[in-house]
């Protein structure tokens, strides 16, 4: 049976990045960007499916009885209804390791932006503090050293591993935050309470699950450190995002930078908007996982998952089929 594979949201791969042909007969179809009412009518006899935000919901595949394949281009497989491909036996194949170097990175490029307050002091020397101040520096915002703080990790996976690596190069001391709610984990984890009252800087790395939703809402900001400093390049949805701008306007906490929102691009009325002109607040349009080097890493690995479905060796497969 020749095989037909369709990437349904080929614009989610950066342009520069090669996506590679699978290494046996097949056809194929990219689109840039899908919506919900046109997955039935591109996948309409595909027996391979290409997502990575394009949401499979069990309405959808009950009408796609050719596919037998789901291959996500991301870790997260949210956006795919996994019990109904179980029932069905599709496969479906996440990507995995491909952000070690790019999250983490991306993660402490928002920690030093907060704690040497570059994002301040660029505005002010645009603005032309600098010549105002007649002297070589000014004070205007708060600098602090990494070196020394208690950086807390909530997610012990390969992404919270490299985090904490590189905590330990900046003299920071990295501790694995135990799971909201839940005692008894073991020696890796530091209980959650001690976590938010004496951390100095908080970095999320864990997925969204009805566990970890709203995990960070105004009773965590009120106990942390007034200089505290958190940074979400995770998931939308783990905190409460209300509650972080109120936490920010009313001074709870010293600064945030956020990567993600639940939905995204976020609406014009997203509360994070009132803060975009503070230099304590940062957001990024989900581009920590963006390096170059993440992405073909990712875009291999999906045709990757392909090619070892097809021989019969499925990789990276998501529940058990």
């Amino acid at each position: 049976m020749n095989q037909r594979i369709v990437f349904l949201d080929r614009d989610t791969i950066a342009p520069d990045v090669v996506v590679r042909k699978p290494n046996f007969v097949h056809d194929w179809a990219e689109f840039g960007k899908t919506t919900p009412d046109q997955v039935v009518e591109r996948l309409s006899g595909a027996t391979i499916a290409i997502t990575n935000k394009v949401p499979l919901r069990e309405d959808t595949l009950k009408q796609l009885p050719d596919l037998k394949f789901i291959a996500v281009a991301a870790t997260g497989t949210d956006s795919v209804d996994l019990a109904y491909c179980k029932t069905k036996g599709i496969v479906v194949s996440n990507i995995r390791g491909y952000a070690v170097n790019t999250v983490p990175e991306h993660t402490f490029a928002l920690i030093l932006a907060l704690s040497r307050s570059i994002i301040g002091y660029r505005e002010d020397v645009a603005n032309g503090e600098w010549q105002k101040s007649g002297q070589f520096c000014f004070f205007n915002h708060r600098i602090s050293d990494l070196a020394g703080k208690r950086l807390a990790i909530l997610g012990e996976g390969a992404l919270g591993q490299s985090v904490a690596n590189l905590a330990r190069a900046f003299g920071m001391e990295p501790v694995f935050a135990a799971h909201k709610g839940v005692n008894g984990l073991g020696p890796l984890y530091t209980p959650w309470d001690e976590v938010i009252e004496t951390a100095d800087v908080f970095t999320l790395h864990c997925p969204l699950l009805p566990s970890t939703r709203d995990m960070i809402g105004l009773a965590e900001f009120k106990r942390m450190k007034d200089a505290a400093l958190i940074v979400n390049t995770a998931r939308g949805g783990l905190i409460v995002e209300e509650d972080l701008v109120t936490a920010i306007e009313e001074g709870m906490i010293a600064g945030a930078a956020v990567d993600v929102t639940p939905v995204e691009p976020p609406p014009d009325d997203h509360p994070f908007f009132r803060l975009l002109d503070r230099p304590n607040f940062i957001l990024t349009p989900h581009v920590a996982w963006a390096s170059h080097e993440a992405i073909q890493t990712l875009a291999d690995q999906v045709i990757d998952n392909i090619e070892n479905y097809m021989a019969g060796t499925p990789s990276n497969v998501v529940g058990q089929y």
